[in-house]
């Protein structure tokens, strides 16, 4: 039997097993994505629309054959007939949303009523979302003294890259994104030395190289402006702005190599702030030590606190998703 098949007859069966349980008892959706990261992301969305009347079980497309990914989500299930009301897929929107269609995939899944997507690239964006930063630092060092403000940061950091996306998009869009890959923005888009205290100039080397490559682009498509100048108004009118471009690049470039270096050293000086308070108190000896060893143990990981935040609930793209959520449910 094929995959395709047997994905058909699951959705098909979630709906009858729903139809054939008590009028009392919560109906179930089963909600299937891409990694098991995704997991707690997703619950996350998803619990805010569980009542007494229906419930989400949030897995794999498979426990049987280990597959991952968006692909194994999407292809399992949109080739045929739509996934059905007891059963959906959510995924990273990755470009798919940005395409508006271009693609087979991007039509599938900006079309079909059963398929959410996140609206920025992925997850770890959200996980990013520069508002929350600081708390995600707080969490990390308890210690929450603003040595940073990350959202301005971000906001310089995306009007500087801003230009170059729209390349990006316009390139995936017209089928030439071999001359501009996402791999080539994300190396542009890589702040390089990083200093708390001077930030200024890893702003800088961004604007310089994303000056340089829009410089070698027009070169090489000399007659794109108007087509940029078109893409630049879609994707404004798509949620993206100048100041948010960070949220719809790549979102592992954005966690492993910007945010997450960043907090990095954020997060040390903050220790280092808290450990100096430490060590200067008028206190006995013994009891620095008690007070430092205490305070120590209770840091924890950079990464495992980014990953469980979420502080993007608030934000507009996520706000955007819910309501996706709440039409699929109001009908």
């Amino acid at each position: 039997m094929s995959n395709r098949l047997k994905d058909n007859l699951n959705s098909k069966y979630f709906e009858a097993a729903n139809a054939l349980t008590s009028k009392k008892a919560r109906r179930r959706i089963v909600a299937y994505v891409e990694s098991y990261d995704d997991i707690y992301f997703w619950r996350t969305v998803l619990s805010n629309f569980e009542n007494d009347k229906r419930y989400f079980e949030v897995m794999l497309p498979s426990k049987g054959r280990l597959s991952r990914g968006k692909k194994s989500v999407l292809m399992n299930f949109l080739e045929g007939e739509p996934l059905g009301k007891d059963m959906i897929a959510c995924v990273d929107a990755d470009y798919d949303y940005l395409m508006q269609g271009v693609t087979a995939t991007s039509a599938r899944i900006i079309e079909s009523p059963y398929v959410f997507h996140t609206y920025v690239y992925a997850i770890e964006n959200y996980q990013c979302y520069a508002p929350s930063l600081h708390n995600v630092c707080v969490s990390v060092t308890l210690n929450d003294h603003r040595i940073f403000d990350f959202q301005e940061y971000f906001r310089m950091f995306s009007e500087a890259l801003f230009p170059l996306f729209v390349w990006s998009v316009m390139l995936y869009r017209n089928g030439n994104y071999s001359k501009f890959t996402i791999s080539d923005l994300n190396r542009i888009a890589d702040p390089g030395g990083f200093n708390v205290m001077n930030p200024e100039p890893s702003i800088a080397n961004v604007k310089r190289k994303v000056y340089t490559k829009i410089n070698e682009l027009q070169r090489l498509f000399p007659e794109g402006k108007e087509e940029y100048l078109a893409t630049k108004d879609s994707v404004k009118a798509l949620g993206v702005t100048a100041q948010t471009t960070y949220l719809y690049i790549q979102g592992h470039h954005l966690f492993d190599t910007v945010v997450s270096p960043m907090l990095t050293k954020v997060c040390n000086l903050l220790r280092q702030e808290r450990q100096m308070e430490i060590s200067h108190a008028k206190a006995h000896k013994t009891q620095k030590q008690n007070e430092m060893t205490c305070y120590e143990n209770s840091l924890q990981d950079i990464k495992v606190m980014l990953k469980k935040n979420t502080g993007y609930l608030f934000s507009e793209p996520f706000r955007r998703l819910q309501e996706d959520i709440r039409m699929y449910l109001d009908s």
